[in-house]
């Protein structure tokens, strides 16, 4: 059987839906550091895809799916791409808000706007793809 590039990277599904829940202690530790790094990758994914675009954009991008994606590997819940997803967006809240002095961080662009719909869809997805519990708000289903 040939296996696929993605195949090769992340394993099969049944790899994937075989390996071993982390615990309840473990997990709660693990949403909140993926929620301060996807507070932290939004911050930084706000700046670098507007100083290095268009490259800037593909890097924002990948760093931003990346930690959604490993949060839902690390913690084998759906809740584990969520909670990154939240810091995420909460951070792109507070950058997009005009200040008094009328600076702005994301300007009406091209590159602004791809990020934050791209890098929602790739939140949204990573969410999405199975896990190795049922729904449960992030408490596995036994």
């Amino acid at each position: 059987m040939i296996r696929t590039l993605p195949a090769k990277l992340l394993g099969t599904r049944q790899q994937r839906l075989a390996e071993r829940q982390p615990s309840r202690g473990g997990r709660v530790v693990a949403y909140v550091l993926l929620f301060l790094l996807g507070a932290l990758v939004s911050l930084c994914g706000g700046f670098v895809q507007t100083l290095w675009a268009p490259a800037g954009l593909l890097l924002a991008l990948a760093a931003s799916v990346a930690v959604f994606y490993g949060g839902l590997r690390v913690t084998g819940t759906k809740l584990g791409a969520g909670v990154p997803l939240a810091g995420w967006f909460l951070v792109l809240m507070v950058l997009m808000a005009p200040r008094p002095e009328g600076d702005f961080v994301f300007a009406a662009g091209f590159t602004s706007y791809a990020y934050l719909f791209l890098g929602a869809v790739g939140g949204v997805i990573c969410a999405t793809l199975p896990t190795r519990s049922g729904f449960g708000f992030g408490a596995p289903i036994h």
